[in-house]
């Protein structure tokens, strides 16, 4: 018996899907990843840690993402907000002799002074105004569990940083087929008012691939990944609806 679908809604003002960031560098994919999607999913699940034996469950899996933007009357897409860009400063203006203001000054792993100073500038990418439905394969025996906490999250649940809150409800139903929750998706975008900009099919097929190093096997402070190839189709009328 093959395995159900989930479709998943990620719709905020704000989000960021970052696969290859490094030190102060937070750059941002235009589309979710596997291993942000499975990460929002073990934190409604409130489960920490390595989650090894969990992730191995899901080996192999489809996932599909949906990239929907704001449409007008006519279907058509309407210009879209570019990637924004946030120049942050992390722990500027304390005093290092004070023994409370110290602990926000950022520090060496062995609790030395940072290399440079304690104050460090960070650019952070994120997307503006998008919405995604994203067609995730889930192991059966885990369909039930995974729609539950999805429902009633036993952690917060952010898509891709702690102040991109989702506005809208992220579970949208179980699905026999992914033909199935797709379409239920198009639905969903059309009372929206929303239009297809991007897919992001996995494996390899007619478009743009990318090889992606998103593939969680094991989160918590060790984390591990592996590689997966992906295809992204753009839409001929939306090539400029993206940055």
């Amino acid at each position: 018996m093959s395995h159900p679908y989930l479709l998943l809604w990620l719709e905020a003002p704000l989000q960021a899907w970052g696969h290859d960031s490094k030190f102060g560098r937070r750059e941002s994919l235009h589309f979710p990843t596997r291993s942000g999607v499975l990460g929002l999913i073990c934190c409604a699940r409130g489960a920490g840690g390595a989650q090894a034996e969990w992730l191995a469950q899901w080996t192999g899996l489809d996932m599909q993402v949906m990239a929907y933007v704001r449409a007008d009357g006519g279907g058509r897409p309407l210009p879209h907000p570019p990637l924004l860009r946030d120049f942050h400063t992390v722990g500027s203006g304390y005093d290092d002799r004070d023994p409370w203001q110290t602990l926000l000054i950022p520090k060496r792993q062995d609790g030395g002074k940072a290399v440079g100073g304690g104050s460090k500038l960070t650019w952070r990418d994120y997307l503006q105004d998008m919405a995604y439905a994203v067609v995730l394969q889930v192991p059966r025996q885990l369909a039930g569990e995974v729609a539950t906490a999805l429902q009633a999250p036993r952690w917060d649940v952010y898509l891709g940083r702690k102040h991109c809150v989702p506005v809208e409800f992220i579970y949208q139903g179980c699905f026999d087929a992914a033909a199935q929750a797709l379409e239920a998706g198009r639905r969903m975008a059309a009372a929206k008012r929303r239009c297809l900009a991007l897919r992001v099919l996995q494996g390899e097929h007619d478009g743009e691939v990318m090889i992606l190093n998103d593939v969680p096997l094991q989160f918590g402070e060790q984390k591990k990944y592996r590689d997966r190839r992906v295809t992204l189709q753009r839409v001929a009328y939306a090539d400029d609806t993206l940055p």
